[in-house]
């Protein structure tokens, strides 16, 4: 019979994701949220203790020494099951780690937990894409593209309009949009590839180069600008050298003051776990709505398919009612 713990630990067992703040390594948070689900898990009940008949002897006094040992059966519990003397029932517990934040970054991190370590797998394969927030100044260059670095230039950039910085960006979406296509191992002439780039699945089968999806400016305040990413096997390093050389692009320079991740595949900032919520009970409950969500998202579609028809039957309808009323009004 499973225990309550480890009926606990099956409901664990899943996706979810936390929010990572900056300045904080990804481990540490791995490490707190083990920590964590081992607690909610080892304060569950735990059952009551089995018993075992042994014969005791009974006391006596010594008139009846000559009558010889008198004993009898009787049911105590078995002290070697007892939680003081085994230890807790669970002392390591597997968390998995999505697409990684270095300490620079922040946002969406994706965990796994028991079984969920193989859908976290499976969920990679898919051609996920992730969506950035990049937080950049003009006027400043440095040796690793982050405003914590060594400052090895300073330029002007009145010069700078939004209209040229938007030029720029469209010119690197196009540039990676032929990149990935490149690296799609389908043919482009087919009908299959055009029902896939309709339904933006065209990818890069396995390990590519960093491929931007998208790039537009949300934020243009000079020197400050922000830039909203959409991007397929990125690294962090990349996006903060991707605004270093639209500085360059635009005869400046250019450094990253942040760098937030905003979605990972169907994760977004709304699922994220903030520190104080990295508790067993909140993971529980994150993981079942990510369950739930996977199991209403094929009949929403086809509710929304159903809707539309409906509403399309409706219109018909009307159109009709009105042709016939037209012609009686005739």
């Amino acid at each position: 019979m499973a225990t309550p713990a480890i009926r606990m630990f099956r409901k664990l067992e899943g996706l979810f994701c936390v929010y990572k703040p900056a300045g904080v390594h990804w481990k540490l948070v791995r490490d707190s949220i083990e920590t964590n689900l081992l607690k909610g898990l080892n304060a569950a009940p735990s059952q009551p203790l089995p018993h075992e008949v042994r014969l005791l002897a009974q006391p006596r006094h010594e008139s009846e020494a000559s009558k010889g040992l008198t004993v009898s059966a009787v049911s105590v519990p078995v002290l070697s099951k007892h939680p003081l003397v085994t230890g807790p029932e669970f002392q390591h517990i597997r968390v998995g780690v999505g697409h990684r934040l270095d300490t620079f970054s922040s946002g969406v991190l994706v965990l796994a937990v028991g079984n969920g370590n193989k859908a976290l797998n499976d969920f990679y394969t898919t051609r996920v894409t992730r969506d950035y927030t990049l937080e950049a100044e003009f006027g400043t260059a440095t040796d690793n593209f982050t405003n914590t670095g060594r400052v090895v230039e300073r330029s002007t950039y009145d010069h700078i309009t939004q209209d040229k910085l938007e030029r720029v960006l469209s010119m690197l979406e196009g540039v990676n949009q032929k990149t990935l296509l490149t690296y799609s191992s389908i043919d482009m002439r087919s009908q299959e590839a055009y029902e896939m780039a309709v339904q933006g699945l065209l990818g890069p089968e396995g390990k590519s180069t960093p491929i931007l999806t998208g790039l537009r400016c949300i934020r243009f305040q000079p020197p400050n600008f922000t830039l909203e990413v959409q991007c397929l096997n990125e690294t962090q390093k990349y996006l903060r050298k991707l605004v270093h050389e639209i500085g360059l692009e635009l005869r400046s320079t250019a450094v990253c003051n942040g760098v937030r991740r905003t979605r990972d595949g169907l994760f977004t900032l709304q699922d994220a776990l903030i520190h104080h919520h990295w508790t067993a009970a909140d993971v529980m409950q994150a993981i079942q709505l990510y369950h739930s969500t996977k199991k209403n998202k094929k009949p929403s579609k086809a509710a929304n398919k159903t809707s539309a028809l409906q509403t399309s039957e409706d219109n018909i309808t009307e159109t009709q009612q009105s042709e016939i009323n037209d012609g009686v009004a005739r």
